[in-house]
């Protein structure tokens, strides 16, 4: 079973940035989707932004032209690149493999992500 540990959070004013790492204790090269999640207080997890093993991406509408997300199969880490946040970006940054129908790793701790306005 792979194990995901997410670092990089932390509390930032609007308009600020932060980096996101997600480190894999195995192999993520032949894992054709890993995902960043959110968790917002009060709500439930959501996957904000998405990339295959061939490098498409996708993103939700709320973080589209802000967020980035990449992936270094070689050091089985994937990376989250967010400019320009705001407030409601606040919550828990979670990484996993994504299927069809949920995950599949069991989640790591997170990350906080705290956007003071």
């Amino acid at each position: 079973q792979v194990q995901l540990v997410e670092s990089g959070g932390g509390l930032v004013q609007a308009g600020g940035s932060l980096r996101l790492s997600c480190a894999a204790s195995g192999s993520i090269f032949s894992i054709n989707t890993m995902g960043w999640y959110r968790q917002a207080p009060g709500k439930q997890r959501e996957l904000v932004v998405a990339i295959t093993s061939g490098g498409r991406r996708n993103y939700a509408d709320s973080v589209k032209g802000r967020f980035t997300i990449s992936r270094d199969n070689a050091k089985n880490t994937v990376y989250l690149q967010m400019n320009s946040l705001k407030p409601e970006d606040t919550g828990v940054y979670y990484c996993n493999a994504a299927l069809v129908v949920g995950v599949a790793f069991s989640w790591g701790q997170g990350t906080q992500v705290t956007v003071s306005s």
